[in-house]
């Protein structure tokens, strides 16, 4: 399965499957994480044919770029999709800033810690209560003309942020929270995008390890945002999705990723992984071909 997906109206063509980068180097939001396993998994994810890399400067105040930064230097960067972010100002206690001066530095930092000389995509990372959203992408413009950035995204924005920030038609695409125990977005989201042209790129696709078909009922108070029944109703949702992994061949989160890239709302799904064995895992998903009544299967008993 490796046919390519655009990004929004843009040049910028990624397979269906990318590495979210946030425990690669991620020191700052995961305990125990080491750099040596960052660096052997982003070489893992390119080795083994994923070409979408999804960081963030708040991955690690900068680490997680510069990691990718240093591996990339080994490989065709041509053949690259590199996605990162920023909003939080390490000059204002992280505080989220959005305005263009902001921004057109943070693009500029990126770049020398990425080791390159253009961002494919560059997402405002979370929006700030003050910048104008259109004048925000309009900085963001400014640098794809000048060949800094090739796609402009927003993540974390409400629908009338998104609306604000694209209303010259300049946004090509959005990152949000989105998995099948979390499917706010098809109602609030997906419609405006999809008329729109707007890619999608959810974060958290395996819910923090949920969806992996690990935990069982006693692990309920591990996910507070649950209450005990809408967890065990989760868990009976994975058992159905257990006995078609098994049709398949697959584990649980296999068939969950194949779920995600079969969903024609979906651009690029991003799991993350902290050890390179997991990569390995989660690019076996692209072979699971999930037929369309297993697909209906599925959405059913999440929903």
């Amino acid at each position: 399965m490796d046919n390519l997906i655009k990004i929004g109206n843009t040049d910028v063509t990624s397979k269906k499957i990318g590495l979210g980068t946030n425990k690669v180097g991620g020191h700052n939001l995961f305990d125990n994480l080491k750099d040596e396993d960052g660096y052997a998994v982003v070489k893992e994810a390119i080795d083994s044919g994923i070409t979408t890399l999804d960081t963030a400067f708040m991955y690690g105040l900068g680490r997680s770029e510069e990691i990718i930064g240093d591996v990339i230097q080994n490989y065709d960067r041509s053949k690259l999709v590199i996605a990162t972010k920023a909003a939080q100002d390490p000059d204002n206690d992280l505080k989220y800033n959005n305005s263009p001066e902001f921004l057109k530095k943070s693009v500029d930092l990126a770049l020398k810690r990425l080791k390159t000389d253009y961002i494919d995509i560059f997402y405002i990372h979370f929006p700030d209560e003050k910048t104008p959203k259109n004048e925000a992408v309009a900085a963001l413009n400014e640098l794809k003309q000048a060949g800094k950035i090739k796609a402009i995204g927003v993540s974390n924005f409400s629908l009338d942020q998104i609306k604000e920030a694209n209303q010259d038609g300049l946004v090509d695409i959005v990152e949000d929270n989105y998995s099948l125990v979390h499917r706010d977005a098809e109602q609030t989201l997906f419609p405006y995008l999809r008329k729109n042209n707007i890619s999608f790129v959810p974060y958290f696709p395996l819910a923090s390890g949920l969806l992996t078909g690990k935990y069982n009922a006693s692990d309920y108070k591990k996910f507070k945002q649950f209450t005990k029944d809408e967890f065990n109703n989760i868990l009976k949702s994975i058992a159905v999705v257990q006995k078609i992994a098994n049709k398949y061949d697959a584990t649980v989160a296999q068939v969950v990723l194949a779920w995600y890239m079969k969903n024609p709302d979906i651009s690029i799904v991003i799991p993350g992984a902290r050890k390179p064995a997991q990569v390995d895992q989660n690019v076996k998903s692209l072979s699971v071909q999930l037929g369309n009544s297993d697909y209906h299967v599925i959405d059913e008993a999440f929903e």
